[in-house]
Order: C-alpha cells, then structure tokens, then sequence
C-alpha cells in the first residue's frame, strides 16, 4: 500500500543512538513535508504498511498510536521523550499516571523505526516516526490527509513530572482541562471537545465527514 504524498525508539543506550545522532543535522532545519523526500522517500509507505499489518491482529491500535502521539505532542512538545525508557538521569514518562498501563503501541513504533534504519539510517527521528504514524492512523480510520512538516528533532530525557502534572485527567473540571488546553496554545471549545473526549477517533471521522477538516489549524499543529 502506497502512502507517499506525491532499530527501537524506546530503548536506551545504542538502541536510541540512531535517534540522537539526528540532533545536529537537523537542530537548524526547518520543518517542511518534503523533509525526507532526498533522504528517505519511502519514509510514508513503510510506516503505513506496519500500521496495515498490525491492524489486522489489533483493531485498536490506530486509536492508540493517535493517543501516545498527543501525550507526546503535550508534554514538552512532539519530541518523542514519550518513548524513552528509564535512565541513570532521568525517568520515563511511561511510568507517569496517565501513561501507566494505558499508553500502548510502543512496540509497533519500534518496528516502524527498525525497519527505516535498514532502508535510512539514522535519517529519520522517532519524533517523526510518531508523527507520521499518527497522521496515517487518522488516514487509516477515515479521517483527512493534512501536509505534515517533517523534521523534528528527538529529546535526549524525559518528562516524568511534567508528564503527571500537564496531561489532562479525566477526572479534571471544565476549568481545569481549560487551563491545560491553553497552555498549550489550545484555546478553542473545538480543541477541548476533540482531544478530550474517549471517542477521539470516532470524533475524528466525524468532523472528516461534516467539515472535511481535522477541527481547526490549531488542532493539527498540535497533532504535528
């Protein structure tokens, strides 16, 4: 299946030094959809064919890639640090209360990541990973195709604290979810109703269907 628009992220160590090695070619570059297309050009198909593969033995996991993608985008930015195992320095944001034994979908972004290192390595971040793995989740579930930027660069730590503190709860109040939105740069009605809700996907395919549009240009620079 073509998705085209014309090693492991999680482990540490070696495992993760594809993933860091990517900060000083791209820490300058601007983010553009055609980031990858000289170094990587299949960057699309091989990720979306891993998400074709893994949705015939899990239903769920387009929903659950979409969701660890916004737990990243929301702490500290899209930056991967969602997928960083614990370490001397630091602690992993899997362990934080609305990760921990809920955030899933770790492994199929590893397989994404291992089998780019094959084809390019060390090109692509696992921010990128994630991101572009999310856009085809939504694609996959009925939702719109967006012009994704590409080029993001990978966090070196994690964010444990910010993790249980800048997450929405589900047991937050109106002004509480609110206030979290905002500080994010998330301040429309339309935002809150969309990334809140449990019936995210189902929301999505919804507002594909009414509006052809994914909410609003805020909504997607978030989920960028």
């Amino acid at each position: 299946m073509k998705f085209s628009p014309s090693f492991s992220c999680s482990a540490m160590g070696a495992l993760i030094l594809g993933c860091l090695l990517l900060r000083a070619s791209i820490s300058n570059a601007q983010l553009r959809p055609d980031f990858y297309f000289g170094t990587c050009p299949h960057v699309f198909d091989i990720i979306g064919n891993v998400i074709v593969d893994e949705l015939a033995s899990d239903p769920r996991i387009a929903a659950s890639i979409l969701r660890l993608h916004f737990h990243d985008c929301f702490v500290n930015g899209c930056d991967a640090s969602i997928l960083l195992d614990n370490s001397t320095s630091f602690r992993t944001e899997k362990d934080a209360a609305p990760n921990a034994n809920s955030a899933r979908g770790f492994n199929v972004i590893d397989r994404m990541k291992a089998k780019l290192e094959t084809t390019c390595p060390k090109t692509v971040s696992c921010a990128d990973v994630l991101t572009i793995a999310s856009q085809i989740s939504v694609l996959l579930s009925g939702g719109p195709w967006w012009p994704l930027p590409l080029g993001r660069r990978d966090s070196l730590q994690a964010f444990f604290d910010l993790a249980n503190t800048a997450l929405p709860s589900p047991f937050f109040t109106l002004a509480e979810l609110k206030a979290s939105f905002v500080a994010v740069g998330l301040n429309l009605s339309s935002d809150l109703v969309a990334l809140s809700g449990k019936n995210f996907m189902l929301i999505v395919r919804y507002i594909h269907l009414t509006s052809k549009y994914l909410v609003n240009t805020k909504l997607i620079h978030i989920l960028i």
